[in-house]
């Protein structure tokens, strides 16, 4: 909906303007109107101003460094960064709780001695983990009960608390099934979906790490349990355009400055992402965070989506309707994420 001279207009403005507009439409049910407003009621309308509300960030990390390169841009871009969960948990053959190990390690040499770190749901060994031998003997198992963790941070705050989530949907169905309150102060950009996946006998990685997990959060949404979920898809995020290499400049800026902690350990789990597994690591999850953080990098849009039962996401007009990802800014986000990483001072939470 637009009115003459928008563009000048804060959100708080144009988002009084849309609820009249569908206060109007209550008043005439069945007219034009009445559609009009009701449309956009669904639609979500304006989107709230969520800077300074508490963050938490659900992430496998130690395995594709995407996953720290977002947790270190959150670290120095997100002051109320609260909490990180991990989900797709080592199993067995390494030991349950490894991936929230190395988040503990990774956030201290980041200065970020404040933020919890709570071990999360583990489906077994899991393929893609190479930070092993980066995790000093003396950082001990972390606390485990996620449920726990969110219900302390629904207590100490107020109001809405933005969830990045760049792992299955595992946490957040949990959640969402033991603390079901909680849906209603959750706004959710989840990396996960894809509307054109590059295999199209599969779901995307994110939903197929936990199929029944994603069923569970795509129903909240459906029914309105959730506050919000946004869905920043592969079909945005999986390109060249945001993919670091051992020739990328931030690599080389890590080689030159591997004084500070953090540096040194991002690029030796560079190099053991690139010598295990892959030559490269798309900046998806630094993708979704930059939508987390409501900046202009990625386009939303109202779209309703339906899983099948292999987690396969597809548009139907009696599926889900999510904020969806349908294109994306690529140079000035890596134009962003280079300040963030690279100034040597922390910054706050900042939209362009």
């Amino acid at each position: 909906m637009s009115y003459p001279d928008d563009d000048d207009l804060s959100i708080e403005e144009l988002r009084e303007r849309e609820n009249s507009l569908i206060a109007l439409g209550d008043m005439f049910p069945g007219t034009t109107l009445h559609k009009l407003g009701d449309k956009l009621r669904q639609s979500g309308g304006w989107p709230e101003i969520l800077r300074g509300t508490p963050m938490v960030i659900d992430t496998d990390i130690g395995g594709d460094p995407d996953d720290a390169i977002a947790l270190a841009a959150a670290a120095r871009a997100v002051p109320s960064l609260s909490l990180v969960l991990t989900n797709d948990e080592t199993g067995p053959g390494i030991g349950y709780g490894a991936r929230s190990r190395f988040a503990r390690v990774f956030l201290d040499s980041l200065g970020r001695h404040d933020v919890k770190v709570v071990a999360g749901h583990s489906s077994g060994d899991t393929k893609y983990f190479c930070v092993e031998q980066l995790i000093p003997d003396s950082i001990p198992p972390q606390p485990s009960d996620v449920v726990a963790a969110v219900r302390h941070l629904l207590q100490a705050s107020d109001g809405p608390i933005r969830w990045v989530g760049i792992g299955a949907f595992s946490n957040l169905a949990n959640v969402l099934r033991e603390i079901p309150e909680a849906g209603q102060r959750l706004q959710v950009t989840q990396m996960g979906g894809a509307l054109n996946y590059r295999d199209p006998s599969r779901a995307e990685h994110n939903v197929r790490m936990d199929v029944p997990s994603a069923h569970e959060v795509f129903a909240a949404q459906k029914e309105r349990r959730l506050r919000r979920l946004n869905l920043v898809t592969s079909d945005v995020t999986f390109t060249g355009k945001i993919e670091i290499t051992r020739e990328s400049p931030f690599y080389n800026f890590l080689r030159e400055n591997q004084e500070t902690y953090w540096t040194a350990l991002l690029l030796q789990h560079l190099d053991l992402w690139f010598d295990r597994f892959y030559p490269g690591t798309i900046q998806h999850d630094p993708l979704t965070l930059s939508a987390a953080l409501q900046m202009a990098f990625v386009d939303l849009d109202p779209t309703n989506i339906e899983l099948d039962a292999a987690g396969r996401t597809t548009a139907d007009e009696n599926g889900a309707q999510v904020w969806m990802s349908i294109s994306a800014d690529y140079e000035p986000f890596n134009e962003w994420l280079s300040e963030v990483l690279t100034s040597k001072d922390f910054r706050t939470d900042i939209r362009r």
